[in-house]
């Protein structure tokens, strides 16, 4: 059966082990750094950041196993991580001073035109600056040509409307129109019924006086015939 106390021991001095290489490896690429053109330095510079947060994170693990054994061996093994953390401080500090360094000289280099980068030179920034102002530029007039564009179609918009509101004027004029027309159409066609009907009496009223004359005369022709 594994001894729970060998196998804690064996991680500690695997995490130990781990922190050593990942220490010396480090160490070794912040004294390089000097050395290296400017793009090369901005790799190495991420490179040696993200070696820095694994070398943490392991510190870190020694520091979570030294303290779950006894009391004793915690304090022995604390004392370790202790000087772990010291040695790990000063490799990031280290780091910062090297990436000061690089990127000093890079300006200096950069201000006497000698710059690794041709955009990192001053004559490379002025260029840049001077293309930047004049994408800035053009970006602007085509706000401006944007906001004519706009206004003219606003100006559109609102004539379109106006014309509309004229039409619909109209529109309800004519209707009113026919309504009115309606009304005096029907107003005409009770005015023929009612002349129509007239008529018809007046002929009826004529044709029953024709009867009665014509009655009166056959009466009158035949009293005299009769005496």
């Amino acid at each position: 059966m594994a001894d729970p106390l060998a196998n804690q021991n064996a991680l500690f001095n695997q995490y130990e082990s781990e922190y050593c290489s990942k220490s010396t490896d480090i160490s070794r690429k912040v004294q390089a750094l000097s050395s290296f053109s400017t793009d090369v330095k901005r790799l190495r510079t991420k490179e040696i950041e993200a070696e820095l947060k694994e070398a943490d994170q392991i510190v870190r693990r020694m520091d979570m196993e030294a303290r779950s054994f006894s009391q004793e061996k915690s304090q022995q093994l604390m004392r370790k991580v202790k000087e772990y953390k010291a040695d790990l401080k000063k490799i990031t500090e280290d780091s910062r001073q090297a990436q000061g360094a690089a990127s000093g000289s890079a300006a200096a280099r950069a201000e006497l035109g000698l710059a690794d980068n041709y955009y990192d030179t001053s004559a490379g920034q002025r260029e840049r600056m001077l293309k930047t102002t004049e994408k800035l530029d053009k970006t602007g007039d085509r706000i401006t040509q944007g906001r004519a564009q706009l206004a003219e179609t606003e100006e559109l918009g609102v004539s379109i409307l106006q014309d509309l509101h004229r039409q619909r004027e109209t529109i309800t004029h004519a209707r009113d129109t026919l309504h009115g027309a309606d009304d005096n159409i029907a107003k005409a066609r009770r005015v023929l019924a009612s002349m129509s009907r007239r008529i018809m009496t007046n002929k009826l009223i004529m044709w029953g006086i024709c009867l009665l004359l014509v009655g009166s005369i056959c009466l009158v022709a035949y009293y005299k015939i009769i005496k």
